[in-house]
Parts: structure tokens; sequence; C-alpha cells
């Protein structure tokens, strides 16, 4: 769980610079109104999904091992 919280964080960390970057480039293709900005723009906001996808696996991975680490943490405990 360690290993994927780590990477969890790099991810969210890349998604963020994504995000700006897909931002930027839609201001950009807005006001320049050309074919290539608006190229760029598609370009940038495709990795900025491919990386929401990203994050958003490893979270429902997390949330998984959480919820079975603590199914077997409950059938550890001795029966009164």
């Amino acid at each position: 769980m360690r290993e994927i919280r780590e990477e969890l964080g790099v991810v969210e960390d890349q998604l963020a610079v994504l995000a700006d970057d897909a931002d930027d480039k839609s201001l950009r293709a807005l006001v320049s109104e050309t074919p290539a900005a608006d190229h760029e723009y598609r370009e940038a906001n495709r990795h900025a999904e491919t990386m929401r996808r990203h994050r958003d696996a490893l979270v429902t991975e997390l949330a998984e091992l959480d919820a079975r680490m603590n199914d077997l943490l409950d059938r550890m405990e001795p029966a009164p």
C-alpha cells in the first residue's frame, strides 16, 4: 500500500502540471483560433485525461486494498 500511495502522490503532482498545461493551451487556442493551437490543446487535454484515469485507478486500488486489510484485521480479532 505504501508504494501505491507514493505513486499516487507522484501521479497527482504530474496531473496538476498536465492540467495546468491543458488549461493554458485551451486559452491560447481560444485566443489564436488556429488549427495548430487547437491541436496542441486537444493533445494536452488527452494527456491530462489519461493521467486522471490513472489516478482514479490508483485511488480505487488503494480503497480495495484498505477494505481487504480491514476485513483481514477483523477476522484476526479473537472471538469473545
